[in-house]
């Protein structure tokens, strides 16, 4: 784990326990080896430190392209390993390399809503979730990241880690477009359950 992404999850800690009321659960879901998927949401800049924040491990996050050129901005993105993707191009580099972190035994972390909801409203997913996971042979790991809207100073935070998804219970047989659909349609259904009161 690096010591920018340590240093990023202690501050985290610190600040946004001031700023809102943040309760976890589902601790206990997190898997303690092996390489996986996480699967959340997105609904502020913060999502992945609120990510990372109870993982013991380190998390690798795809992230848009265009982070990574932002001067300050994308010089830490890098020191917290995440890599770029190139949104609706296609991307086979950055889907091969997430690929690769999950089989080398890593956690992968993704937004399949692949932008923010600006209102809460959970997004349609991309598929992209399900083509990594079934090349992979990774387990997805749902979470929820439940807001109290709007979100402001105090507001509460309310991060549920969902049941392991096995990867066999996806049911994605060479990469068929039905199965990669129905696919990353359980993942969603898992998220949204996730959310609910």
């Amino acid at each position: 784990m690096s010591l920018l992404f340590r240093f990023g999850r202690a501050l985290l800690a610190v600040c946004m326990s001031l700023w809102h009321k943040i309760e976890f659960e589902g601790l206990e879901n997190i898997p303690d080896r092996g390489g996986f998927i996480v699967c959340s949401n997105h609904r502020t800049d913060m999502d992945p430190l609120y990510l990372a924040w109870k993982m013991k491990r380190q998390l690798y996050f795809m992230a848009k392209a265009e982070l990574f050129r932002i001067p300050v901005l994308g010089f830490l993105v890098k020191k917290l390993e995440a890599f770029p993707v190139e949104r609706g191009k296609g991307d086979t580099g950055a889907v091969n390399y997430a690929i690769n972190i999950v089989k080398t035994g890593k956690i992968l972390a993704m937004f399949p809503e692949g932008t923010r909801s600006r209102d809460g409203k959970l997004l349609k997913g991309k598929s992209g979730i399900s083509v990594i996971a079934s090349k992979s042979g990774g387990d997805v790991l749902p979470v929820g990241l439940k807001f109290t809207e709007p979100v402001r100073f105090r507001s509460k935070i309310v991060i549920r880690y969902g049941k392991i998804i096995p990867n066999s219970d996806l049911h994605i047989e060479d990469n068929k477009p039905s199965d990669i659909k129905a696919a990353t349609t359980r993942i969603m259904s898992e998220i949204a359950s996730l959310l609910e009161d």
